[in-house]
Parts: structure tokens; C-alpha cells; sequence
């Protein structure tokens, strides 16, 4: 229960936590951004580190500090990219090995087909998606998607996923009204991160609702 209630106050308190790290650990403040990046994006075992929240407040830190929002957001763009190529490669052969012997074969072409046709969507959408950004570089790489097609809808949704989040942090994050409700701001970035989400699980439900009446009606 500690624990959890440390976590929840690191996601809730995001901007005084990463205000007193860059004031005690300086210019080493870029290295523990780009790691937990990294790890958030990289591996499949630590989705509950702080995304969205934590690039917004570094974006809200860097307008009033000396941490640099331009260098932030190189360093962390790359680390997001680093974290989904390498999160891919797990899935590709590490996460093949450990399914296989689960996962019916055809079930894995289905999800390569199914990452040929709409992968570049999907990995540029669950940029924004907590705990899926996590999960859909690895199992696009179980899929077996086409490394040339991921790269490129990789690096993509790390520059747009970075930028919006960083550069709101740093344009809005410091207005008094934003900076008044700061937990509600970050509880908000997360449901409308999440949004996405739900909605296309709404549509693909109503689809095969309709879908399913109509083959109903033809018998």
C-alpha cells in the first residue's frame, strides 16, 4: 500500500518532484529523464512509469529553470525512439520464444497481417495511450511487422508524441490556473491519452454488433 500510494503521489505531484530533481541532481536531470523514458517505452515490465505527465511537467520545468526545453526535447525523442526499437527486437525474438509455444501459429500471422495493413497507425496512436505505448512496439515485433514500415511510424510518433506533450508542458504549465489544479491538469493529460482508445474499442464493438445483426437477418 506504500508503495502504491508513492506512486500515486509521484504522478499527482509530478511538478515538485521534477522540480526539486533538477535541483538537486542538475544537469543530470536530462540522464534520469531519458532513462525513464526509455524504460516507460522500452520495456515491457515498467508501463506504470510516468509518460505523458512527466514530459508535460518537464515541459512546465524547463519555461522556469535552467533545465533547456529544446535540448529536453532532443534527448527524450531520441529515448523514446531508442525505447520503442529496442521494445520491438524483445517482442521480435525474445517475446516469440517465450509465446510460441501458447500462441497458435496462425494467431501470430493474423497479428503481423493485422500490423502490415494498420501498424504505422497504431504505433504512432499508442504514442499517446498509456500502458499501450508500452505493449504495441512489443507486439509488433511478435508480429513480425516489417522493421523498415515500424522504423519510420516509430520515429514519427516519438518526435509528435514528445513534442506535443513537452512543448505544452512548457508553453501552459505555468499558468496560474494550470498551475493551481497541476494534479487535475495530469489527471486530465491521462484520460485524454487514454480517450483514443476507448473510443476505437467503442467503434470496433458497434461494428461487430452491426455486423452481427446483419448475419442474423441473412439466415
Amino acid at each position: 500500500m506504500e508503495f502504491l500510494s508513492t506512486g500515486v503521489d509521484l504522478f499527482l505531484h509530478l511538478d515538485k518532484h521534477l522540480a526539486a530533481i533538477v535541483a538537486d541532481f542538475g544537469v543530470w536531470t536530462y540522464a534520469i529523464l531519458f532513462l525513464i523514458i526509455f524504460c516507460e517505452t522500452g520495456l515491457v515490465i515498467t508501463p506504470f512509469l510516468p509518460g505523458d505527465s512527466l514530459l508535460f511537467a518537464a515541459g512546465a520545468i524547463a519555461a522556469v529553470s535552467d533545465l533547456n526545453v529544446n535540448l529536453t526535447f532532443i534527448l527524450l525523442a531520441v529515448s523514446a525512439i531508442l525505447g520503442d526499437t529496442v521494445n520491438y527486437w524483445i517482442g521480435k525474438y525474445a517475446g516469440l520464444k517465450v509465446f510460441a509455444r501458447f500462441i497458435n501459429p496462425r494467431h501470430i500471422e493474423k497479428t503481423h497481417q493485422f500490423f502490415e495493413k494498420y501498424g504505422g497507425k497504431t504505433i504512432v496512436m499508442a504514442r499517446f495511450v498509456p500502458i499501450v505505448r508500452t505493449f504495441a512496439p512489443f507486439v509488433a515485433g511478435i508480429g513480425a511487422m516489417t522493421y523498415g514500415k515500424f522504423i519510420v511510424f516509430n520515429i514519427a510518433g516519438g518526435i509528435i508524441w514528445v513534442a506535443v506533450c513537452l512543448y505544452a508542458g512548457y508553453f501552459f504549465g505555468n499558468m496560474p490556473i494550470v498551475k493551481e489544479n497541476f494534479s487535475l491538469v495530469i489527471l486530465g493529460i491521462i484520460f485524454v491519452s487514454v480517450l483514443p482508445a476507448v473510443i476505437e474499442y467503442l467503434r470496433h464493438v458497434a461494428q461487430s454488433r452491426q455486423g452481427s445483426g446483419y448475419e442474423g437477418q441473412k439466415k
